[in-house]
């Protein structure tokens, strides 16, 4: 059964913050980072959903304050301002559209419903995932994958691979250029296919572990070279124009190994084409940084990171305005859908609990009647008979509340609902009784509680 908790999320993005707000959000992982929400006392659920352009955490409590105490000190490094946080209702309907991509940098890119099933997969193997927080991810990729198939969100620029492509191609011809990508990962892999596809010369692929290297190398439709990180010393003043994608915890570009590119080119800064371009364009999507900000003041490099993305993105934004309408009003029906999921899960609940009580009072009198009548003819037919006398009565009697429970559930009427459980089960809510908290409005009304919230 679903315990009567209540969902809290807090979250740090691309639009609260900043690249290093972001790099200070980051857990370890995302299953140390449920591991930690969990092991605070009445935190009863955790997700945690960690990717280059947001860090995100839900928790499920007792109550709002709870939730609202845990997420405070998971986000503790990171500057007030750059935190959101959100009560029950906004941060499931914020899930959602999440998993759609109407909050990704490119809006409706493929790569995030991805991340929030491996996010699932990690919370579940961290214990995290109860029934509530089940029911809110599986909807959340349910979603994403309606969105994606039922709509045009995804045409066109999908990836910040792909954004991160257009946005070097304004300042280096790619036709024939040679290409660095550090990182063989997701992002990698995307930036790779897009550089591949926007006609690049030859693709280099440096990443810790070369035989991942080579494997992306093998896959792409252009000349393709893979090297480890070691050879970036030689490797990344060569070429003219390099993304990084990685997981380290620490920048692995340097000036130093840009400032022979720096040192060849300076003279006419043309970019090799006769214009007046950057000679070499780096756009760092790692998180936290990839290159060391300090490569930018290089006088023929230009070093682009995820906030520069914005110009790009906006533009995809505009494209899909019509598409992100349709996922918007798809998400509100979703959304309505699952809390009355919750509802009928919540209705189910105190109607198990009232059963269970009538049928421990059936039990007990039946055995009273039955022991008075021992010593009569009894057969066992007969006893069956009575038995199931007692059954239907219970059944019948039952029936009208179970009705009406189940209205007052659809209608947010939690008052009705504790007060019945009360006429039939007074001690309800006990230590010893089926259930330890009192169900609360808090967790199952269906109008977003944005005056409670500090969100934007």
């Amino acid at each position: 059964m679903i315990p009567a908790g209540v969902v809290t999320a807090g979250r740090v993005t691309h639009e609260s913050g900043s690249v290093d707000d972001l790099a200070a959000a980051s857990p370890e992982s995302q299953r140390a980072g449920v591991a930690d929400l969990c092991s605070v006392p009445a935190v009863e659920e955790a997700y945690v959903l960690s990717t280059c352009n947001r860090v995100e955490a839900y928790v499920v409590g007792t109550d709002a304050a709870v939730g609202r105490a845990a997420l405070e000190e998971f986000f503790a490094p990171v500057d007030d301002d750059a935190v959101v946080l959100t009560d029950h209702d906004e941060s499931l309907h914020h899930l959602l559209c999440v998993a759609s991509g109407l909050e990704s940098v490119v809006l409706g890119e493929d790569q995030i419903i991805g991340q929030v099933r491996t996010a699932y997969e990690d919370a579940r193997n961290a214990g995290g995932i109860g029934k509530m927080l089940e029911a809110a991810v599986t909807k959340a990729i349910h979603v994403g994958e309606r969105a994606r198939t039922e709509t045009g969100i995804n045409e066109g620029v999908v990836s910040l691979g792909s954004a991160a492509t257009t946005l070097a191609a304004r300042d280096v011809p790619l036709e024939g250029a040679t290409a660095l990508v550090v990182g063989a990962g997701e992002m990698g892999r995307l930036a790779a296919r897009s550089l591949a596809d926007a006609g690049v010369g030859t693709v280099v692929v440096a990443n810790r572990t070369v035989s991942h290297a080579e494997h992306l190398a093998s896959e792409l439709e252009a000349a393709a070279d893979a090297v480890p990180l070691e050879a970036l010393d030689t490797v990344a003043s060569e070429v003219d124009v390099v993304i990084t994608a990685t997981g380290s915890a620490e920048p692995v570009l340097e000036p130093r190994q840009l400032e022979s590119a720096d040192s060849g080119r300076e003279n006419d800064g043309t970019g090799g084409d006769g214009g007046t371009g950057p000679a070499q364009v780096v756009v760092d999507l790692g998180q936290p940084r990839d290159v060391v900000p300090a490569a930018d003041s290089l006088s023929t490099v230009t070093v682009y990171d995820l906030d520069d993305l914005e110009s790009v993105t906006t533009e995809t934004r505009e494209q899909r305005a019509d598409a992100a309408r349709e996922v918007e009003s798809m998400i509100d029906r979703e959304f309505e859908l699952l809390c009355e999921q919750y509802k009928r899960a919540r209705a189910d609940e105190v109607i198990a609990a009232m059963y269970e009580s009538a049928n421990r009072m059936k039990e007990r009198e039946l055995e009273t009647a039955l022991s008075q009548l021992d010593g009569e003819q009894f057969s066992a037919d007969q006893r069956e008979v009575v038995e199931a006398m007692a059954d239907a009565l219970v059944n019948q009697l039952l029936a009208p509340p179970t009705k009406s429970l189940r209205e007052a559930a659809a209608e947010d009427d939690w008052s009705t609902i504790n007060t019945a459980l009360q006429l039939f089960d007074p001690d309800f809510g006990g230590d010893d009784g089926p259930m330890a908290s009192p169900l609360t409005p808090d967790a199952m009304s269906v109008k977003p509680q944005l005056e409670a919230t500090d969100d934007d």
